[in-house]
């Protein structure tokens, strides 16, 4: 029985618990966005704010504490220069956690966790994707047409 046992075991030891953890924490913190289990998301979400919150004070031992758990220095500057600032009169709740139905593979629940004010740069990611996707396809298309042309070509001669 696990009466009163707090956290989220995830099925691994302690310290496969914490490196998936961290990695999350940083995923998140990168891209805004992350898609994972449910479970998951809800054992980062606490680590995920207390990070915020880090980066709201801003001090120099602050950064050092993030530091010591996020997974990289670019993490760690994009949590104090644009992450915590986006929240700098808000007393926690900084994510949400989006469900998002079952996996394929093995029917896991999955839901996406995400920073709460991040649309506007999660909506100009997808535009540019969205562009990139548009450009490569009339690419390809004008590839195909030239071949064509130039099979058309050798045919005729």
């Amino acid at each position: 029985m696990r009466h009163r046992k707090a956290g989220f075991k995830l099925g691994r030891n302690p310290s496969h618990r914490r490196a998936l953890l961290r990695n999350l924490v940083t995923s998140v913190i990168l891209e805004d966005r992350v898609e994972t289990t449910v479970t998951k998301a809800k054992a980062t979400r606490p680590l995920i704010e207390r990070m915020i919150t880090l980066g709201k004070r801003g001090d120099v031992h602050a950064r050092r504490q993030a530091a010591a758990f996020l997974m990289g220095p670019e993490a760690v500057d994009r949590l104090f220069a644009t992450v915590a600032p986006r929240y700098g009169d808000r007393n926690g709740g900084y994510l949400r956690i989006t469900r998002s139905g079952a996996r394929q593979g093995d029917a896991a629940e999955m839901a996406f966790i995400e920073l709460i004010g991040a649309e506007k740069e999660l909506n100009a990611k997808r535009a540019k994707r969205d562009e990139a996707k548009t450009k490569k396809r009339e690419e390809i298309q004008k590839q195909l047409e030239e071949q064509k042309g130039a099979e058309g070509g050798d045919a005729a001669a």
